[in-house]
């Protein structure tokens, strides 16, 4: 992201509504310690620090646990949608409107379930990997375009995948125009409203990190530090 565009979304900054982050639950904070995927896992590697990057999977992975506390998910269950959100733009051909992509990294996700899930200290197992791989395919297919298999599908994931749609649209402000900002009338989340001042601000604070030098990875523990959240 370029100075002028930090330096736009910074200026028309929304009037919200203080809300402190939950506190995080132990595993949870290491979860999104450990999310910055390595650059090898693109299928693009020129998108790894693109607004599609790691920097946007890092936010989209603290935004789901954010998100899962305050469901009270378990550790089993928000790692699920941790690990779906550290992964769900991984394959990725381009930065603009590349349908298929969530179903290609939910392919990918299912193949190198082992490796994924181990980078976070973790075991797969079948369940969460088709839970995973469900909410990853289903990332970018809206609501209203599900299809009744899509529907059976996300009855079987169905904590992952609106999780991640909401984390996914919290991590909007990053983008140039404010008609693409978060609308919480394309996700199913209750508290996807109270949670987009810390959503633009894990933006803001990580991409000023980013230019001032410090790399993807470490930007946005720059700005989960700032936030409270490790």
């Amino acid at each position: 992201m370029d100075r002028a565009t930090v330096e736009w979304i910074e200026e028309n900054r929304p009037g919200f509504t203080a809300s402190a982050p939950p506190a995080l639950a132990p595993a949870a904070r290491t979860l999104i310690e450990q999310s910055a995927s390595p650059a090898a896992w693109m299928a693009t590697p020129r998108l790894y620090t693109s607004i599609h990057g790691v920097r946007h999977s890092m936010r989209t992975a603290v935004l789901a646990a954010v998100l899962a506390e305050v469901h009270g998910l378990d550790d089993a269950d928000t790692a699920t949608a941790v690990v779906a959100a550290a992964v769900h733009d991984c394959q990725r051909r381009h930065d603009k409107d590349d349908q298929g992509h969530g179903a290609r990294a939910a392919i990918w996700l299912a193949a190198n379930a082992d490796t994924v899930w181990g980078h976070f200290g973790l075991t797969a197992s079948p369940r969460r990997i088709v839970q995973a791989a469900t909410a990853v395919r289903l990332h970018d297919v809206p609501y209203d375009a599900f299809t009744a298999d899509d529907w059976h599908d996300h009855a079987k994931a169905e904590s992952a995948a609106d999780i991640l749609k909401a984390a996914d649209a919290l991590d909007r402000y990053r983008l140039p125009k404010a008609t693409w900002w978060p609308d919480a009338r394309h996700v199913r989340e209750p508290a996807f409203d109270r949670y987009r001042g810390l959503a633009f601000d894990l933006v803001l604070t990580s991409e000023k990190a980013h230019l001032a030098g410090a790399s993807s990875p470490e930007a946005v523990r720059f700005a989960l530090a700032q936030a409270g959240l490790v």
